[in-house]
């Protein structure tokens, strides 16, 4: 995936001005100007308004691929068709990697006030704190590397974690409800024959048959009118006794 000059273009534009942005911010901080959010104090309120303003630029960035790129390009292909990546995966490739977190924040600081010894301590410029201003194709710098490095160290221990602890979960869910199932009469009983719900979901619905792909209610008209059926003849039922 090659950038036009005209995203580079853009992209460094929307970039300067977002660190624009985050330079007036550490000097009111610095100063004590910064105005402070609701429940926080001074540092969380700038690391809060630091971390708003790079995730924008990232998201301009993104907004800026789905405009220039060609629809033809086989990487907007592949994200757009839903066969593997994401438009964000697109625009890290060509135009910004973007803000690397460790445990949903900033990276911290390893070393004495700073995260590394390239950096003057104190530092709260987002080159410091783990942004990452290069996109994949055009190469991070050695700082930019060494952050990005943070973030997929917590990604992989996080993956190897849940997978273990999902795992767990799903068998110890399907142990315990192994001898339940639906009966002739609609009723969700035991292997013992004891009756656990008069009626499945107390709806008789199946979930699984009622949401499509993308979340939305699969023929929601003919399942309305499924119930209503259902309720009329209740009623029926209920007036003829």
């Amino acid at each position: 995936v090659k950038a036009p000059e005209t995203l580079i273009e853009g992209r460094n534009m929307r970039m300067e001005e977002g660190y624009r942005r985050c330079d007036e911010q550490i000097d009111a901080y610095r100063t004590g100007r910064l105005q402070l959010q609701p429940g926080c104090d001074l540092e969380e309120t700038l690391e809060t308004v630091v971390t708003g303003e790079l995730n924008n630029i990232r998201q301009e960035a993104g907004s800026l691929c789905s405009k220039l790129l060609s629809r033809l390009n086989p990487a907007v292909v592949m994200a757009t068709c839903g066969s593997k990546g994401s438009p964000l995966n697109v625009a890290q490739m060509v135009a910004c990697v973007g803000q690397q977190t460790v445990s949903g924040q900033r990276c911290p600081e390893g070393f004495d006030g700073r995260t590394l010894p390239h950096f003057d301590v104190g530092a709260r410029e987002p080159a410091a704190k783990g942004f990452v201003a290069n996109s994949f194709f055009s190469g991070l710098t050695p700082t930019e590397f060494f952050f990005h490095t943070m973030g997929g160290r917590e990604g992989l221990v996080d993956t190897a974690v849940k997978t273990a602890e999902t795992g767990y979960m799903s068998r110890r869910l399907m142990k315990a409800l192994e001898d339940l199932g639906i009966s002739y009469d609609g009723t969700v009983r035991t292997s013992m024959s004891h009756i656990v719900q008069f009626q499945y979901g107390d709806d008789g619905l199946d979930p699984m048959l009622m949401v499509g792909k993308d979340g939305v209610p699969v023929d929601f008209e003919h399942v309305l009118s499924g119930v209503l059926e259902e309720s009329r003849s209740g009623e029926a039922e209920m007036e003829e006794e």
